[in-house]
């Protein structure tokens, strides 16, 4: 299995770090190309693939091809290659059905994964056209899933889900930064301010598997408590208000308000 990346940014990195460091199975072969950063070539000395001559070359060798440019350079990219054999769009407020009208003789899915990818931890929301092959879908699903959690939305919930799964991964590393300086300004070193609220935060994720959020806050906030005098001044602060702010200014930017 052959993925090309057009496009040699953050997120296509973040997912060829998944693929290379995974360990389950043979991982797939991956080519990359860039606009003249020299990304590709780096990326593809860092996790053992290769850097291709063309965005054409790329896509005649692929098996799928993921489209991870920014939204802009859609129409220019699907001008100058052929059809893929599959294509996997990462762009982001971009709906199937444009990308379809560009490549009509290709298959297209839509992904929307999180950064965690990169450590085989990631969510990646995938949409479909309905006429897709079940096949190609169950493939794709199948080729994704040492990354992380693959979820099947509609196309038009793709937004909602970028809000509160796509970028929250950048909000949880501010709440992160955060603590882990209260730490450090307490007298804690940094690798253990550090080590303390990352794992704290790894093992609340897991929590959250098996208890409901209030459940979790009920347990550790005992009443007159540290935690609950904590919350207390969190709600004071504006502090789940903010975060509601934060995933519908991401919305609204999505969708272009």
């Amino acid at each position: 299995m052959i993925v090309g990346f057009i496009g040699s940014g953050n997120m296509a990195a973040a997912m060829a770090r998944g693929w290379a460091g995974s360990d389950a199975g043979d991982p797939p072969e991956l080519l990359f190309t860039d606009s003249g950063s020299g990304r590709a070539t780096a990326l593809a000395s860092e996790v053992g693939g290769g850097a291709a001559e063309s965005n054409s070359e790329l896509v005649e060798k692929s098996d799928f091809v993921v489209l991870a440019t920014k939204p802009g350079a859609l129409d220019e990219v699907a001008d100058a290659v052929p059809p893929p054999k599959a294509l996997l769009s990462l762009l982001g407020g971009t709906p199937l059905e444009r990308v379809t009208r560009l490549f009509p003789d290709t298959p297209v899915l839509r992904l929307m994964p999180n950064l965690a990818v990169e450590v085989n931890r990631g969510v990646i929301c995938m949409a479909r056209p309905e006429q897709t092959d079940p096949e190609l879908a169950a493939e794709a699903a199948s080729l994704l899933a040492p990354l992380g959690t693959v979820i099947e939305l509609e196309d038009k919930f793709m937004d909602a889900a970028t809000a509160v799964m796509g970028c929250t991964p950048a909000y949880f590393a501010h709440v992160a930064d955060v603590l882990i300086r209260i730490g450090i300004e307490e007298g804690l070193q940094p690798a253990e301010s550090l080590a303390m609220v990352s794992e704290s935060l790894a093992g609340s994720a897991d929590l959250l598997r098996h208890r409901t959020p209030f459940e979790i806050r009920v347990a550790v906030a005992s009443p007159g408590g540290s935690t609950e005098a904590g919350l207390d001044a969190l709600e004071e602060a504006g502090g789940g208000e903010a975060f509601r702010k934060a995933a519908q200014s991401s919305l609204t930017r999505m969708r272009g308000d």
